[in-house]
């Protein structure tokens, strides 16, 4: 139960549903108990030629408990039924409250379908937690042992047989099939995250497996897959089946012990035959709070295993957020100095590294370039400088304070980023451009698309999911106006004109600069024209940085970064 102590936290922030539902199912299998013994009852006694007013009295009786379970019933349901819509909600909020702490760093540790079953399976299973789970025993013991405690009162021995049951039907046997569920359900748990894994990979993949013709093995892998997590779910029916089965089978074999037992002491005169019938239906009835209990280690081991992975993130999240808290506030309103020493970084897994003994100095309002080969790590040390990721060693200041130690939110709020893959949202042009600030005008707005030559599309117009309509130059140059209109303190372009012909990039990125006079500028590049007008180009290669200068330096140094220059003057030429 340690890995369900949060969901039992979380359930209980409404707890006022959860005792209401509680009450009125005990209300209604009591309810049910006492309709089937009064009616056992009256049966017997009218078999005796009883006086009118005697079953008058047990029929009105009859009728008023009857009216009770119906509306017990009703109640029951409605208000359980409530409180696990109120717990999932608050599973769903409190989970996802936590995930988005997470956000910038969560796709380097988790696959977006293994995610997704996550987010969405998971937490969908957590729902039956208290339906299925926590409240089936409860109110299952209490109506036991009311009735246990009114059968002693005709007779003891019958009322042993009645615990027995309990025992067996509620506890026994559940716990022996939980036992063997545990396996069965941990392999559950796993084939659907990896088909949700790899059915997300498929559709965002599918059209290059399309063009390269690899759509039916990726289908029949898919398959194959979808027909072991088929294959493990009949399993685990067959195993509630039985369950169930067996469970009823004992229910029966009670019932039937208590008809013996009851003719044996009757014949014995230890127990008046008028309440034999009586006994009897109570043992069937009773017998009904026990069913959901068939059904309570499959959900209790699925809640566990959900239980277990989704709060696998939380803890993590916990953790990232109680650092968070220790986080220093410094002023961003001003353009800021960066600067990083001897940093060296690994991604996840990998023994070579990505940079090594990285230093450099970004001044107050300056404008660097990065260039160098493909691969060489310029975008992992914007990667770095974003706070995305985390030096493996060394240090990056911002304004002289460390920059794991400052405030996530204040400083990406004074960051305007063009990143290789910018993502935009389904909606409208005007509303992608308002994720840099709801108060922005529709006159900044189509200012700004005219600056980089998207004039020709209206802010009503429909933008795709991740921006399907659009063509790779559309996409930068709506990204380039999207940090124009944010009016960041920081400026980081990676490669954000590579999909832009040079007359429109020289046009766009020259705005650009104008328009961020007075911000800290990097710009990543593995294009050395317009360099010109950069304060000072860092030339790195095999993720180390080996020629740091303004351009004439560079030029006049004849160094890598002239020979650079050299090749892709004759490339074009």
């Amino acid at each position: 139960m340690t890995e369900l102590k949060s969901v039992i936290k979380l359930m209980f922030i409404e707890r006022k549903d959860m005792y209401i539902s509680v009450f009125f199912g005990v209300f209604a299998g009591i309810s049910t108990v006492a309709v089937f013994a009064i009616s056992g009852y009256i049966v017997s006694k009218a078999a005796l030629l009883p006086p009118l007013y005697i079953l008058t009295i047990f029929v009105a009786l009859l009728k008023l408990f009857t009216v009770i379970r119906a509306f017990s019933k009703y109640a029951e349901r409605y208000y359980s039924h409530k409180a696990t819509f109120t717990i999932l909600s608050n599973v769903r909020t409190y989970f996802f409250t936590k995930l988005e702490g997470l956000a910038p760093s969560l796709f380097q540790r988790f696959r977006s379908g293994d995610l997704l079953a996550r987010v969405v399976g998971d937490v969908e299973s957590l729902q039956h937690f208290f339906l299925r789970v926590i409240y089936p025993p409860i109110v299952m013991l209490v109506v036991f042992l009311t009735t246990i405690i009114f059968t002693t009162l005709f007779s003891l021995p019958v009322a042993l047989v009645l615990l027995t049951g309990l025992i067996l039907t509620g506890f026994c046997i559940p716990l022996i099939f939980a036992i063997k569920q545990r396996g069965i359900q941990s392999n559950i748990r796993q084939l659907r995250a990896q088909l949700s894994t790899d059915t997300t990979e498929f559709l965002y993949g599918f059209l290059d497996l399309k063009l390269y013709r690899k759509v039916p093995l990726k289908e029949k892998a898919l398959r194959r897959t979808s027909d072991v997590y088929i294959g493990e779910q009949k399993d685990r029916g067959k195993q509630e089946q039985l369950n169930f089965a067996v469970n009823h089978w004992v229910s029966l074999v009670t019932s039937w012990s208590v008809l013996a037992l009851g003719a044996y002491l009757v014949s014995a005169n230890e127990l008046d035959g008028v309440f034999l019938a009586m006994l009897v239906l109570v043992s069937l009835t009773v017998f009904e709070t026990a069913t959901p209990m068939t059904e309570a280690p499959s959900y209790f081991e699925d809640a566990r295993n959900a239980s277990t992975r989704l709060f696998s993130i939380i803890d993590e999240a916990e953790n990232e957020q109680e650092r968070k808290n220790k986080n220093k506030v410094v002023d961003l309103q001003k353009a800021p100095e960066i600067e990083c020493a001897n940093v060296d970084f690994y991604f996840p897994g990998e023994d070579r590294p990505t940079l090594a003994n990285v230093s450099l100095r970004l001044p107050s309002g300056s404008k660097t370039a990065i260039v160098g080969p493909s691969g060489c790590g310029k975008s992992a040390l914007l990667h770095l400088l974003l706070k995305l990721y985390s030096p493996s060693s060394g240090t990056i200041t911002v304004q002289g304070q460390l920059l794991a130690d400052l405030d996530e939110d204040q400083f990406w709020e004074n960051i305007s980023p063009v990143l290789q893959s910018n993502h935009f949202f389904y909606g409208t042009v005007r509303d992608n451009l308002k994720l840099a600030g709801e108060h922005i005008s529709d006159k900044e707005m189509n200012e700004v698309l005219s600056w980089v030559k998207l004039d020709h599309l209206s802010l009503g117009a429909t933008i795709l999911e991740k921006g399907a309509n659009l063509s790779g130059g559309e996409q930068q140059r709506l990204a380039i106006a999207r940090a124009i209109l944010k009016k960041g303190s920081l400026l980081f372009l990676d490669e954000p004109t590579s999909s832009v012909d040079p007359i429109t990039e020289q046009r766009v990125m020259n705005k650009l600069f104008t328009q961020a006079k007075g911000s800290t500028v990097v710009l990543i590049s593995h294009k050395l024209t317009g360099l010109e007008q950069m304060d000072q180009i860092i030339v790195m290669d095999k993720g180390t940085i080996i020629e740091t200068g303004t351009y004439p330096e560079l030029i006049k140094r004849k160094g890598y970064f002239y020979q650079m220059k050299q090749i892709e003057k004759s490339v074009f030429l």
